[in-house]
């Protein structure tokens, strides 16, 4: 009897030695420094990883039956990037180049939204979504046929305005959209100026109906009264005080120029009056924008302050004359244009901004585009972390991953699972090389993809590994 009870004992202890050795996690990256904005965590941590998401963050070994190597490497949430265009396959492998782990087309959005969601489904590297669209809803009220491009170009959609069977078609069409999961409103008021006072506080009447924000292009940019970025961005600001809807201001640094600090000062002062507002901003001096569309309708030299010499051709840098204005804008399709309009000591000034979220802006049509599409988020890693030291590593993270993840949180929950290192949060994360971290796209070759993200990972499974893209496709819908 005594031989029997110690040989059970003995398997016992074997049978919990052998289950103890057993991998716990579907994967584990090792010994990296881990950032978590959200609780400020900045140290060398285990992370495991099961079903997609974080299940362990632990300064002791886990066990997994795969394993990342991530020592001497930074381990963060992936990164949120709210304001994209142009969503197609090519975009997002730049994009999870440049530690992307979600995609969202929210300042323009789409006329489509349930079309936009399936056609993606099963297809994409990484997480993506879009808002609805009030420009592209303006083109369908007034009757006309949509034209190739990311907005609309200047035509009678966009500078009539709107009676009152225009409005209910627009509602409709915007309305459609939220049914079908769009994440809120979008609005590029300086492509719409037909659209009255009164349709803004509209369309901001159905986003507060729904719960969910309006993300806007300021109505104009520059100092010339009417119409400068001040009173732009004081609209909107009303707009969402009469209202209660959620507003996100886009790059305030190309809608305000000179005067982003001023209109981030605007934005900190509603905030502390319980205004539910945001804003992003992109790390870059120019911006890109459509040529054919209002924003270069008659007067813009001086509502912007800026002459044709400004305005350039990305893939030459031609810098435009009267006569080649005229002639580039006189040509069928779009046109991508540069607008150089902010010195560093702006962009700087808003990308260190603690209200300031990082959002790309990204535009690229047929490999011709603006480089922050290819290198926005490592380019705030190098430029602000790395070499100027203005912002700390937690910061600059925190900056690209849980504040726009918190902007999103009141339309959609799922939103809560990311931003964050932890367990119970979605397992999107990068994991770079602070030290080399780097992006190489330029105004003349804007597809070079950044360089320093060794892993990246959306949903638990690796799209980047070792530096190399690869084929997955783990990408989900962000949806209301």
């Amino acid at each position: 009897m005594r031989t029997t009870f110690a040989a059970l004992c003995l398997l016992a202890a074997l049978a919990l030695t052998l289950t103890a050795r057993q991998p716990a996690f579907d994967l584990v990256i090792r010994g990296g420094r881990v950032i978590d904005p959200e609780t400020n965590l900045d140290a060398v941590r285990d992370v495991g990883v099961t079903a997609g998401r974080i299940a362990a963050v632990s300064a002791e070994t886990l066990i997994g039956r795969e394993v990342i190597d991530a020592r001497g490497l930074v381990v963060s949430p992936g990164f949120i990037d709210l304001h994209t265009h142009v969503n197609d396959a090519a975009t997002y492998r730049l994009a999870a180049q440049d530690g992307v782990t979600t995609a969202l087309d929210l300042e323009i959005g789409v006329l489509d939204v349930a079309g936009f969601y399936e056609s993606r489904r099963g297809s994409s590297p990484i997480n993506f979504g879009t808002a609805a669209s009030h420009p592209w809803a303006r083109v369908a009220a007034f009757g006309e046929t949509p034209t190739p491009g990311i907005v609309p170009a200047s035509g009678r959609a966009m500078v009539t305005v709107a009676g009152d069977a225009e409005r209910v078609a627009m509602r409709r069409e915007i309305e459609r959209g939220l049914d079908a999961g769009a994440l809120g409103v979008g609005m590029g008021l300086v492509y719409t100026p037909g659209a009255t006072r009164s349709e803004v506080i509209e369309v901001f009447r159905i986003a507060a109906a729904r719960h969910v924000p309006v993300f806007v292009h300021v109505r104009s940019t520059g100092r010339l009264e009417p119409g400068s970025s001040v009173e732009s961005v004081a609209e909107l600001i009303a707009a969402s005080a009469i209202t209660g809807a959620p507003l996100h201001l886009v790059h305030i640094n190309s809608s305000c120029m000179a005067d982003a600090p001023e209109c981030l000062e605007m934005v900190a002062g509603a905030r502390a009056r319980s205004l539910d507002v945001t804003v992003e901003g992109y790390p870059y001096g120019a911006g890109m924008t459509d040529l054919k569309s209002a924003v270069f309708n008659p007067g813009w030299q001086q509502k912007l302050g800026i002459t044709e010499k400004d305005v350039a051709i990305p893939e030459t840098d031609e810098r435009l004359t009267a006569e080649s204005f005229a002639r580039y804008r006189a040509q069928p399709g779009p046109r991508l244009v540069l607008t150089y309009t902010n010195p560093d000591a702006v962009v700087d000034a808003v990308m260190t901004h603690p209200l300031t979220i990082v959002a790309s802006d990204a535009v690229m049509q047929n490999g011709r585009g603006h480089p922050r599409a290819a290198g926005t988020f490592a380019r705030v890693l190098a430029r602000y972390v790395r070499e100027q030291r203005s912002l700390t590593l937690l910061d600059a993270v925190r900056k690209m991953s849980l504040m726009p993840a918190r902007r999103l949180e009141g339309a959609a929950p799922a939103a809560r699972r990311k931003g964050r290192l932890q367990p119970g949060a979605d397992a999107d994360l990068a994991i770079f090389d602070l030290a080399a971290v780097a992006d190489r796209a330029t105004y003349a070759r804007p597809t070079e993809p950044s360089v320093g993200f060794r892993h990246v990972l959306v949903n638990g499974t690796p799209v980047v590994r070792d530096g190399r893209l690869l084929p997955a496709t783990p990408g989900l819908a962000l949806r209301r």
